[in-house]
């Protein structure tokens, strides 16, 4: 590839009973050879089948033996093995796919095994290990579509596993360091999408970046189902609302900024996200649907933090029951007025019947909450524009959410105002109101 001069050679003499690794170069077309194989140990299984060249850096090569993967960052003067999560099979061939820059491998029959993304390995100069982190310069990302898949049973044995969907991000670490490494990922005006925690491990790491932003906020039921007792919050306080996912809304194609921070440090390199090239949607209608998923979104978060907010109202109230039995008349009948004034607006949001189990999902109409991300779902399903109809139910939605909002604000600012007042001169303490 890069000098018509060389060539390398692998020679299996495994049927002579000689398992030894042959790997030759030669730097005169073939007049002299020289054995290169130091750093692959002899054994039984170390007898050679495959020599290959990387595109894109000079003298990266990776060689195949009847057990084991290698790679060479200096011409074959040294090698290393590659195995990663590779079991240790035979290496009979390999092709690397120069578009996406993956190494393939044919193992044993017809398995093969995927090393993604070349790049970290490519650009993994002595400089760069010198340094004590560096964030490799990422390949460009498809932002695919989903299409039906074919019909397969789940439990196939012999199924393969697909990628992790996204942007690989690769970044290099001379030691672990003591404090946290995040990625984030900000968009061509420089808002943050984005923020992972990264692996800190000494050498190369890789976080995956799914193409999406932040998600909405996660809704906490602190109180039981109604006319279902029995179903309690977890260990922590709270269990998470049935039915009700997070959102989060795939970023459109574009430039993209990721920042690697390593303690005090901080990298940059620029990220390409390309428009899946099957989709028949343009880039300008995938910029209006996102700009309305992420109006769904923030609509999302405030019927998600409204929830919590009456959650954690609803929570005390049934608390204070445990006190109350000794409390005046009226002090009892304000606390079980306020809990279903509180219960009544909060069904508008969340159905309150719904526990999880079995289909009871579908015995109960869906709430505002829940109908904002159907909505958002419809919507986020192809490139295409949302059509006038999403449009208008989504304005209908809005203005549901709105007033709800209000008489929330409202019950919080009187009623509930009110009922601390009585909870204080009765040296009950208070309800306090917080949204997560």
């Amino acid at each position: 590839r890069y000098d018509t001069v060389t060539a390398y050679l692998t020679v299996d003499g495994h049927q002579v009973n000689n398992r030894d690794p042959w790997l030759y170069k030669t730097t005169d077309y073939g007049r002299t050879w020289r054995l290169i194989v130091n750093g692959i140990p002899r054994s039984p299984l170390s007898y050679a089948h495959v020599v290959r060249e990387d595109p894109v850096r000079r003298g990266l090569l990776y060689a195949g033996t009847e057990n084991a993967l290698y790679v060479s960052f200096n011409d074959g003067e040294s090698w290393q093995p590659l195995q990663t999560n590779l079991p240790h099979a035979p290496v009979y061939w390999m092709v690397i796919q120069e578009h996406f820059n993956d190494l393939v491998v044919g193992t044993y029959g017809r398995g093969f095994w995927i090393l993604d993304d070349l790049s970290p390995l490519q650009q993994l100069t002595p400089d760069v290990q010198a340094k004590a982190a560096h964030l490799f310069k990422p390949r460009a990302a498809y932002r695919f579509r989903n299409i039906t898949a074919p019909a397969a049973p789940s439990d196939d044995p012999v199924a393969g596993r697909n990628p992790p969907y996204g942007a690989t991000i690769n970044y290099w670490l001379k030691a672990v360091p003591s404090g946290s490494v995040s990625v984030t990922i900000a968009d061509a005006e420089g808002r943050a999408v984005r923020t992972i925690d990264g692996p800190k491990k000494a050498g190369i790491n890789r976080v995956v970046w799914d193409l999406r932003n932040e998600p909405t906020r996660e809704a906490r039921l602190r109180t039981p189902p109604l006319h279902a007792p029995d179903v309690r919050p977890g260990p922590d306080g709270w269990r998470a609302a049935p039915g009700l996912g997070r959102l989060s809304v795939l970023m459109p194609p574009g430039t993209y900024t990721v920042k690697l921070k390593v303690g005090d440090q901080e990298l940059t390199q620029p990220l390409e996200v390309r428009k899946d090239p099957n989709s028949g949607g343009s880039e300008e209608e995938i910029r209006t649907q996102v700009t309305v998923l992420a109006d769904l979104q923030n609509d999302m978060n405030q019927a998600v933090d409204m929830i919590n907010r009456a959650e954690v109202v609803r929570s005390q109230i049934q608390n204070l029951r445990a006190v109350l039995p000794a409390a005046p008349a009226e002090v009892r009948s304000a606390a079980d007025s306020l809990e279903q004034q509180v219960a009544a607006l909060e069904e508008n949001l969340h159905q309150l019947r719904v526990t999880g189990r079995g289909q009871d999902n579908i015995r109960w109409p869906v709430k505002l909450a829940a109908q904002l991300a159907y909505l958002a779902g419809g919507i986020a399903s192809s490139d295409f524009a949302p059509t006038t109809q999403q449009n208008e139910v989504q304005q209908q939605l809005k203005q549901q959410l709105r007033a709800l909002a209000a008489r929330l604000d409202q019950l919080v600012a009187q009623d509930l105002a009110r009922f601390n007042e009585m909870l204080r001169q009765k040296n009950l303490g208070a309800v306090v109101v917080t949204d997560r």
